[in-house]
């Protein structure tokens, strides 16, 4: 991926803030009071599809009507996010979304992918066996397979990191959940294009842990499963253009339990009023683990996402 500029990056906004407004990014008082630190919260919850994903969605599908003008749909895989953008973004352009997810993925992400207009197929243990099934399906209906990392979704992707930047050039440290790595991909993008110091650390479940086994061996690492409860969290292997990115410019890689996923989530609400996915809380979840290291920093976490089912976060909550 070549390195993009701020112009590349406003570019790309210019396309997302013809679908939806810049989202809010606030310093919240009782999290400061909790953490001992300035914490700002990115709240890419508050988007149309409810996570950070959309915006990747609009630009890729911007870039595919451009170079691919004869393009009859998209075929992708996803655990639900990614999915909502695409089916969002292809049924704007009047475009067919077909949507491969896991079996047993959840329902709710699942209709929410029907109700912005895509067609969802369920194939696969998980995620990666997903991408599989999305590839074959390509080739049969002859529709184009969107990969889960491309430049024109980082693109679009880094628009929520430099609306953070602007907003809080000064922080420390950033927090960043990576799933598939479009997200710290387009934080480590608009950092470095403004010409900021700030440390960039991703955050993986310990359930799901290949990138941070990957990022401490210096080479691309599988696990044999990626069972998390934050299903943007389960990939069993980095994606190796992702990977060479945030490999080489994350500061760290912090792993965090089911159970401190779970706890931010239950801060997120009491502290915020914010409802918060596992992926979303990841962050959340590396910062408080990390608290003496980060005490009267300025820090940012990234709350990607919000899209949790009603039974899980009962749960959690209670």
């Amino acid at each position: 991926m070549h390195k993009l500029t701020r112009n590349d990056i406003e570019q790309a906004a210019r396309h997302v803030y013809q679908v939806m407004p810049a989202t809010a990014q606030y310093p919240w008082p009782l999290l400061a009071e909790r953490l001992g630190c300035t914490v700002w919260v990115k709240h890419e919850n508050h988007t149309p599809t409810g996570a950070f994903k959309v915006r990747g969605g609009i630009t890729f599908l911007h870039w595919l009507r451009r170079e691919h003008p004869g393009v009859k749909g998209i075929v992708s895989a996803t655990r639900g996010n990614h999915g909502q953008s695409l089916a969002l973004a292809a049924n704007t352009l009047g475009l067919r979304a077909l949507i491969v997810v896991p079996e047993g993925n959840s329902l709710e992400k699942n209709n929410a992918m029907r109700g912005f207009g895509g067609e969802v197929v369920e194939c696969g243990r998980d995620f990666d066996d997903a991408r599989e099934e999305a590839a074959r399906l390509a080739h049969l209906h002859g529709l184009y397979l969107v990969p889960p990392f491309h430049t024109e979704l980082v693109k679009g992707v880094a628009t929520y990191a430099l609306e953070l930047f602007i907003a809080a050039p000064d922080l420390d440290t950033v927090y960043v959940p990576i799933g598939c790595g479009s997200g710290i991909c387009g934080v480590i993008a608009a950092r470095d294009a403004l010409g900021l110091n700030t440390q960039v650390v991703g955050v993986v479940s310990k359930e799901a842990a290949a990138a941070k086994l990957s990022f401490e061996a210096g080479t691309i690492y599988e696990t044999a499963s990626a069972n998390t409860f934050a299903d943007g969290l389960a990939v069993r292997k980095p994606v190796p253009d992702a990977f060479a990115i945030y490999g080489a410019a994350s500061a760290r890689i912090v792993s965090v339990s089911e159970g401190e996923i779970a706890e931010a989530m239950r801060v997120y609400y009491t502290d915020t009023h914010n409802l918060a996915e596992g992926a979303g809380a990841a962050a959340l979840a590396a910062l408080i683990q990390e608290r003496e290291m980060m005490l009267g920093k300025k820090v940012g976490v990234i709350l990607s996402g919000g899209n949790v089912d009603r039974s899980v976060y009962a749960s959690v909550i209670g």
